[in-house]
């Protein structure tokens, strides 16, 4: 008996310590649901990687963008991403799916998969086809979402050696018009894997918003990638119930959707069929999205510029972004005294009664980005082409925009 309890004592440890990792939340949203008529791709990505960035890679079918560890020179894996096709796709880890075998690694292979399905596929079509080539066992256990330039939006859950579709267009699959997951997969063990309170506070915003046309990019990046609401605890830290005076505004971080070991949230917005893929918008949050700006980034051009914010340096091996965002998320996650100390967080920091939390202070910033690009934008879905130099000057323009919000935030 004492050997079973201290075995489950230590099982519990481990899933704790482990738990923020990889403990991703996306969804997939069909364009008939949103209010332009364009399909989405979202993640909020969970990892023990805190500096992302964003990379261009070519030398496959299509060349592609996607987001990558910043440490890696060479990175052989990606985890979102969308392609000069308009193929775009991104990954949770699952939990239910695989009984993993002593020396494995869980979901190896999710994220080369990823990297060479944006070589290679064009369509949510193909992908299905390249799931079917791949040898087995593939080592993947993961929710795959994908979105392509011809309006289909759908959710893969791969495990070894099968997969289940889901079809975000498709209501018997999405009766809502979306499908979301977070680190269980609805073909895995019942109640087996993570994030079910995670998945339970998207699926509670989306349902509502999907009926009322309200998802957008930014609405997913204020509602969803920078969530502070428990559903099964029934708080949620924005009402003010948990800032000062009512307490002293630390609070646990547990089961939020934006978590301290968040390290990048995108939104792909996709294209009207008809439009060019090269339309499609791949809007991104480097760091702690609490503590980030998200910027727009296309494919096309990306092999002379990308904006320099989102770019790693290459001296310090972090993007200049990313990096600001992790050190404000350093002074959120700031008592370090013991074991467990790093599960606290200074809300008050990111959000008070006075209005200048980091959070408060950004938002206005990342609401001038878009509006600055949306004028941008609007011409090119006009002449139904992207302007590589109006692209690039947009680019300068918001990384100098940016940079000096940011020089400011430090100030203070």
């Amino acid at each position: 008996m004492k050997r079973t309890l201290l075995a489950l004592i230590a099982a519990i440890v481990s899933l704790g310590s482990a738990g923020p990792l990889s403990a991703c939340t996306s969804a997939v949203i069909s364009g008939k649901v949103t209010p332009d008529g364009r399909p989405l791709l979202w993640k909020n990505r969970d990892t023990d990687f805190p500096q992302n960035s964003v990379r261009y890679f070519s030398g496959g079918r299509y060349p592609f963008v996607a987001v990558v560890n910043s440490v890696e020179d060479n990175p052989t894996d990606v985890w979102i991403g969308t392609n000069a096709a308009g193929f775009s796709i991104m990954n949770t880890q699952s939990y239910n799916l695989v009984e993993v075998k002593p020396g494995e690694e869980r979901g190896e292979a999710n994220g080369r998969v990823m990297r060479r399905a944006l070589e290679v596929c064009a369509t949510v079509k193909d992908f299905c086809q390249f799931l079917d080539t791949l040898s087995k066992p593939s080592l993947i256990e993961a929710n795959f979402g994908v979105i392509d330039a011809k309006g289909g939006a759908a959710m893969f859950e791969v495990d070894y050696y099968e997969y289940v579709m889901y079809d975000a267009n498709n209501p018997k699959d999405a009766p809502c018009g979306y499908i979301a997951r977070t680190n269980f997969s609805f073909s895995g063990k019942v109640n087996e894997g993570a994030g079910y309170v995670r998945f339970m506070q998207e699926d509670k915003l989306l349902m509502p918003a999907s009926a009322t046309g309200q998802i957008t990019p930014q609405w997913i990046f204020r509602e969803l990638s920078r969530s502070f609401a428990n559903p099964l605890l029934g708080i949620d830290l924005k009402s003010g119930d948990f800032n000062r005076p009512k307490t002293t505004g630390w609070f646990v971080d547990q089961d939020f959707i934006a978590r301290s070991s968040t390290a990048s949230s995108v939104v792909v917005q996709g294209v009207k069929e008809g439009e060019r893929p090269e339309l499609t918008t791949m809007w991104t949050i480097l760091g702690y999205p609490p503590t980030g700006v998200a910027m727009p980034v296309w494919v096309k051009g990306a092999d002379k510029a990308l904006p320099r914010l989102l770019v790693r340096d290459e001296a310090k091996k972090v993007s200049p972004l990313g990096n600001w965002s992790v050190i404000l998320a350093g002074d959120v996650f700031s008592y370090g005294q013991g074991m467990g100390s790093n599960r606290y967080m200074n809300w008050e920091r990111l959000y008070n009664a006075d209005k200048n939390g980091y959070m408060q202070l950004l938002a206005p910033v990342e609401d001038e980005v878009f509006r600055r690009t949306a004028p941008v934008l609007k011409e090119w879905r006009r002449k139904g082409e992207a302007d590589v130099k109006a692209m690039q000057s947009l680019y300068n323009e918001l990384d100098a925009f940016i940079e000096t919000e940011y020089a400011e935030l430090f100030e203070l």
